[in-house]
């Protein structure tokens, strides 16, 4: 078999899974092979999306990036994401992509970060919805396996995407990821579940839902709300990578596990030493670890005193002597156990 027909089969497997598809959203520095793999050692989702390739007329793959795909540390289906606004590139580099061990490409139509964004790409294709079109149908013409977008409500309000509906329909995706957010909302502000609901609605693809999905108990309203094969979640699964395992025992009519302060504080040594790189000065090691403290911090104590004091440190030793205080105990966390 090609390694068309075989994605096409694996993808066709995954999705005639009776539970909700669960994915990992693809967060540019953050979500790269060395988190997958601690990931899913805590259970991990059914599906992972790279972090972006930047696509242009010159560009080449991202050798970091491709690794994660051609080594893949997890065992589950991958997805590479691209961003760019060059059709021709765009589908030049889907056809390279197609020939690596990937379940599918996927287009970046939402990312809302001004440096991509103001140049069209991104989130900037929902202001230039032909160019949108153009993409598709290159991208369509240039691979016969799945190909998936991630995309947002509109760019300044949701109703918008009654527009890209039918332009996605047209182009015959194989899965809708839908933030429920605008572009010009960036990361904040309500999440629009009833306008991913119409997408649902709207789309003959299976949709996965996004946005400020945190816990088992919000994964479960927000499938509830929306009608979405399964939901994609980012941050929170940062903050507590036990969120996909959680959904599982709590969609089975299990008990769902209850990570307690020494759980925590082992997955912050573990994810610390999975991004260390040899000859790395400690400062910096540390200054990158902050970047995932960031999304850890107030699932560990919701007042954010320890994420300060982590923020702060300039040493490992300060580091965890900060998380300690607040970890060094058997109890389970509230803010990662509860039913948030």
């Amino acid at each position: 078999m090609t390694r068309t027909g075989t994605a096409r089969t694996a993808w066709g497997r995954l999705l005639a899974q009776p539970e909700p598809l669960l994915a990992m959203a693809p967060m540019q520095d953050v979500t790269h092979a060395a988190f997958w793999r601690i990931l899913i050692r805590f259970g991990g989702p059914d599906l992972f999306f790279t972090e972006f390739f930047r696509v242009h007329a010159a560009s080449r793959l991202d050798r970091d990036i491709l690794r994660s795909i051609t080594n893949n540390p997890t065992g589950r289906p991958v997805v590479a994401q691209l961003v760019g606004t060059d059709a021709a590139a765009l589908a030049r580099t889907a056809r390279e992509l197609s020939q690596h061990p990937v379940a599918a490409i996927d287009l970046n139509a939402g990312c809302p970060v001004p440096v991509v964004s103001r140049k069209g790409a991104g989130g900037g294709l929902l202001r230039d919805l032909g160019r949108l079109e153009a993409i598709l149908g290159a991208l369509r013409d240039a691979i016969a396996m799945p190909l998936t977008v991630k995309i947002r409500l509109g760019w300044s309000a949701p109703e918008e995407c009654e527009r890209w509906l039918p332009l996605v329909s047209r182009h015959g995706v194989d899965l809708v990821t839908v933030h429920g957010r605008t572009v010009q909302q960036m990361y904040g502000g309500a999440v629009h579940y009833d306008w991913i609901a119409r997408a649902v609605a709207g789309l003959s693809c299976p949709v996965l839902a996004n946005g400020d999905i945190g816990s088992f108990a919000q994964a479960d309203r927000v499938l509830a709300m929306t009608g979405a094969r399964g939901v994609m979640v980012g941050r929170g699964a940062i903050r507590n990578p036990w969120i996909f395992r959680q959904i599982r025992e709590h969609r089975s009519g299990g008990a769902v596990g209850r990570p307690t302060g020494r759980m925590v504080l082992g997955y912050l040594r573990e994810l610390y030493a999975a991004l260390a790189s040899p000859g790395c000065p400690e400062r910096a090691q540390v200054e990158r670890f902050k970047k995932y403290a960031n999304f850890i911090g107030t699932g560990i104590e919701p007042t954010g005193r320890c994420l300060h004091r982590i923020q702060r440190a300039a040493s490992q030793e300060g580091l965890f002597g900060a998380a300690e205080e607040y970890l060094d105990h058997d109890r389970p966390l509230e803010p990662l156990a509860g039913p948030g």
